[in-house]
């Protein structure tokens, strides 16, 4: 059955809550193993924006190995030391550019390290946040990423018109950016009066935050694909794209609403 671009969005949305929701309903092993399989599609989405096909896949591996070592580590508490993992992976990199410049000086590329290094704390170093979450955090966080994304999609395609930033992102609209603040504050409010134990304008202010943060990481994913000429970053979800363009949104609304939740307590 052929289903429209519309239809495999919504499909995989679902598919997409299931999963988060199994992860949530685990505990702390599901959620480690969805964040670990996630980080690591999406790092190498994000190293393959820069570096297509077979292109610096030393760089790529390593990449992945390194963060998904720090993730395992992280969860799992085996050396108590997470952290060391970057650290290693720092130095190796630069290491490899050394040698690299001692043997080819004009060939030798600064640029391809600094992205090896970027890639890791863009996406395992944010996404390792989740573990500090409790339950109704995680629930939160991801309902006020899929409302801002819902909000923005629908509000937009129905009565989008003036663009935002069409340099950057030619298909976001003033009226999706307001739906997308409008679904994601009422979505924060809701579930911080049933779940949280903040006063409630708290839950008001997060979820403009939230949203804000949000756009912006959207716009943050939006200039890289522009700058490196490719739609999506990826076609393993069908009607979204890849990983990368999935999580973009949340990948700055996560440490926006951790950095938030260390001043007041929402939950």
């Amino acid at each position: 059955m052929n289903l429209s671009p519309h239809l495999k969005r919504v499909a995989t949305a679902i598919l997409l809550i299931l999963v988060l929701g199994g992860a949530v309903y685990m505990g702390h092993a599901g959620i480690a193993i969805l964040v670990v399989l996630v980080s690591l599609l999406g790092l190498w989405e994000f190293y393959s924006l820069f570096w297509s096909g077979r292109e610096r896949i030393v760089l790529k591996t390593l990449g992945c190995l390194a963060g998904g070592l720090f993730l395992l580590d992280y969860s799992l508490e085996i050396t108590g030391h997470p952290l060391l993992f970057l650290v290693l992976i720092f130095w190796v990199a630069w290491l490899g550019f050394l040698v690299e410049y001692s043997r080819q000086k004009d060939q030798a590329r600064l640029n391809d390290y600094m992205l090896l290094i970027s890639g890791i704390a863009y996406v395992p170093l944010v996404l390792s946040l989740f573990f500090t979450l409790k339950a109704p955090e995680i629930i939160l966080v991801l309902a006020a990423t899929a409302a801002s994304d819902a909000g923005a999609f629908y509000s937009g395609y129905l009565w989008g018109n003036k663009k935002i930033w069409p340099e950057v992102s030619p298909k976001k609209t003033w009226m999706g950016s307001l739906g997308g603040l409008i679904l994601c504050t009422a979505v924060t409010l809701g579930l911080g009066v049933f779940l949280g134990s903040a006063l409630w304008w708290h839950f008001i202010i997060l979820g403009i935050l939230l949203n804000i943060s949000a756009q912006l990481g959207d716009f943050f994913q939006s200039s890289l694909k522009r700058w490196c000429d490719v739609k999506d970053t990826g076609h393993i979800l069908p009607g979204h794209g890849g990983v990368l363009d999935r999580i973009d949104s949340l990948l700055l609304l996560l440490p926006v609403y951790v950095v938030y939740s260390v001043f007041v307590g929402m939950f």
